[in-house]
C-alpha cells in the first residue's frame, strides 16, 4: 500500500539510503492507515541522506524556520535537514520500519503535534490528528 503511492515511489527513485532517513510528518498516520491520503512527504535525513539531498536540490529555510529543507517533485517530496528540534540519529533510530520504510513512530507523532498545539502554531487537522492517534493507540 505505501510503496504503491506516487509519492514514495517518486522517493525511492531518488536513491536516498534508506537506513538514514525517516518519514515524519503525516507520512506515519498514512504508513498505519490513519489517512487514505497524503499532500506531501517530509523526510528527515540523517548526514549521508541529507548530502544526497544536497546534490539534487537547493536548501532553504524550511517555512516554520526550524531547520533547512530541500523540496523536490514540485512539492511532494520535503527532505528536512532536522525536525522541531528532535535529534536527527533518534528519530532514525527509534523508526518503524513498514515495507522497508523508515517512520516516526505514532507516539512521537503524537507528541510533536501536541507541542505544536500547545505552542499555538498548530492547525485544525493538527487537533483533528491527536485525536485520531489517541484512538489509535488505545
Amino acid at each position: 500500500m505505501v510503496r504503491e503511492h506516487p509519492f514514495f515511489q517518486q522517493l525511492m527513485s531518488l536513491r536516498l539510503p534508506v537506513e538514514d532517513y525517516v518519514i515524519a510528518g503525516s507520512g506515519p498516520m498514512f504508513a498505519h492507515g490513519l489517512r487514505r491520503d497524503i499532500g506531501d512527504i517530509d523526510v528527515v535525513a540523517g548526514s549521508v541522506a541529507w548530502s544526497r539531498a544536497l546534490e539534487l536540490g537547493h536548501p532553504e529555510t524550511a517555512p516554520l524556520g526550524y531547520a533547512q529543507h530541500v523540496v523536490l517533485s514540485g512539492g511532494a517530496i520535503e527532505i528536512l535537514d532536522g525536525w522541531f528540534g528532535y535529534p536527527v540519529d533518534t528519530l532514525i533510530t527509534e523508526a518503524e520500519i513498514i515495507e522497508g520504510i523508515r517512520f516516526m513512530p505514532l507516539r512521537r507523532v503524537l507528541e510533536w503535534k501536541l507541542k505544536f498545539v500547545d505552542n499555538g502554531v498548530g492547525r485544525e487537522k493538527d487537533r483533528c490528528d491527536i485525536e485520531l492517534i489517541r484512538q489509535y493507540l488505545q
